[in-house]
């Protein structure tokens, strides 16, 4: 993974090698400014070449992907085309949490509607005096958006980021390469079926509806069959792997699993349920394509059909950082097998410090300060700990308490009961939580639907 490098007026400059990092800290040409991402800054230089650097997402529900590539482009000497390359330099992926504050906001509302059910002083309606502002957008999907626009902020004061790509739209890349293509022809070209197919992969979680599957080339099937009278329409439509869809034929789904009823309700109630997943993707797309060309960059639009066209056509795993990284118009791509930098979106506390039981009564308080000797949830820590069942170095995030008694989330899993006397500050709690994620296995690739 590169290392991002500030010169002595902390301005970006290109990124280097890990070995090039750590030789300018052995020889006291550098410090370390942060840890996540990591970045240094040198003592002995004020600004220098760069190179163009664009910044790919790929907007997800959950997970947003995120690649910072280096573009260079290459002339065919015999046809004299010019074909885009593009090298991968840093990739990460950002875990939102919309979930937990939807869930929060419901959990109040609860507990207003319970107390004016009680016998308090009279409250005059409030649902007629509120105004919205324009593009406003729900807590759950503003969050999504601010925390997306925040670490492409932060990633531009790292990197000399010169352009920026989103998974946005379809555009009509068939008319780039044949300019007289109409029609039917369409439906034919290189990208036929690319967005039905991502959108059923999503909604049918990439498994046979039938048997359960994964891993396996997966057909898409009709749940009422065209000679039964059965549309093409998308709510029609599931997956299934090639045994299951020769097994069924064109008989409906009744006769098929009129002895596995339970399977049979499931994938038709999961038939007519929504993928709010992508619904809320689609909600937030253009206040996020607004707020990327608010930047001053240029942004480069793409649809998903695109994305997964390049990463199949690549033979690149299936990852939401890679997907991001094949992201626009590629051509090829160089150094994708690197380690993500797993960014996990955990807040910075909670106003309230009363914890309550699902029926609303306090079961238990929380600490009015937030810093124990120094040290507060979120911060990432290194505990040396010398002697005892827990002897050993342990690195992540901490969960302070007030006895002085510490949780710390490595990535093996939660240490209980390091004392503060072991702990040693790495970086201050900034909202988020970090890991790292090895490089993806080769074989995935051919796994990747």
């Amino acid at each position: 993974m590169a290392v991002f490098v500030l010169d002595r007026q902390k301005t970006p400059l290109m990124p280097c090698t890990e070995k090039r990092a750590r030789l300018l800290l052995e020889r006291g040409r550098a410090v370390v400014v942060r840890l996540a991402p990591f970045t240094i800054r040198l003592k002995d230089r004020i600004g220098g070449a760069v190179q163009p650097l664009r910044l790919k997402l790929d907007p997800g529900s959950r997970v947003t992907g995120l690649a910072l590539v280096r573009e260079s482009e290459t002339c065919d000497a015999d046809t004299g085309a010019v074909e885009r390359l593009e090298h991968g330099l840093w990739f990460g992926e950002l875990v939102h949490r919309g979930q937990a504050i939807r869930e929060a906001l419901t959990s109040r509302r609860h507990y207003r509607r319970a107390r004016r059910s009680r016998k308090t002083r009279y409250r005059a309606p409030r649902f007629l005096n509120r105004t919205r502002r324009d593009g406003w957008l729900p807590p759950s999907l503003q969050h999504r958006l601010d925390t997306t626009v925040n670490w492409v902020q932060r990633l531009h004061r790292l990197a000399p980021i010169t352009a920026l790509s989103q998974e946005l739209v379809r555009f009509d890349t068939q008319a780039l390469q044949n300019p007289e293509i109409s029609g039917v022809e369409y439906q034919q070209g290189e990208l036929a079926g690319y967005e039905v197919r991502e959108y059923l992969l999503e909604k049918w979680r990439r498994t046979c509806a039938y048997c359960g599957a994964t891993h396996v080339p997966l057909e898409i099937e009709h749940i009422v069959p065209r000679s039964r009278g059965g549309s093409d329409r998308v709510s029609n439509l599931t997956l299934a792997c090639r045994a299951c869809n020769q097994r069924k034929g064109n008989r409906s789904i009744e006769d098929f699993l009129q002895r596995q009823t339970v399977l049979l309700h499931q994938i038709q109630a999961q038939a007519k349920a929504p993928l709010q997943d992508a619904a809320a993707v689609n909600a937030t797309r253009w206040a996020l394509f607004a707020a990327l060309t608010a930047t001053g960059l240029p942004v480069e639009t793409a649809s998903g059909g695109r994305t997964k066209y390049n990463r199949t056509r690549l033979d690149i795993p299936k990852t939401h950082a890679l997907d991001a990284l094949c992201v626009g118009a590629v051509d090829q791509v160089r150094d994708w097998n690197r380690p993500v930098l797993a960014i996990r979106a955990t807040g910075r506390g909670a106003y309230s410090r009363t914890r309550t039981s699902n029926n609303g009564f306090p079961r238990g308080y929380l600490m009015r300060e937030k810093r124990i000797h120094g040290f507060q949830t979120g911060d990432w820590v290194r505990a040396e700990v010398p002697t005892g069942k827990k002897a050993g170095v342990h690195v992540g995030r901490v969960a302070v308490r007030q006895t002085g008694s510490f949780n710390i989330q490595t990535q093996a899993g939660t240490v209980q009961g390091i004392s503060y006397r072991h702990c040693r500050l790495l970086q201050r709690a900034d909202g988020y939580g970090y890991t790292f994620q090895p490089k993806p296995k080769m074989e995935d690739a051919r796994r990747a639907a």
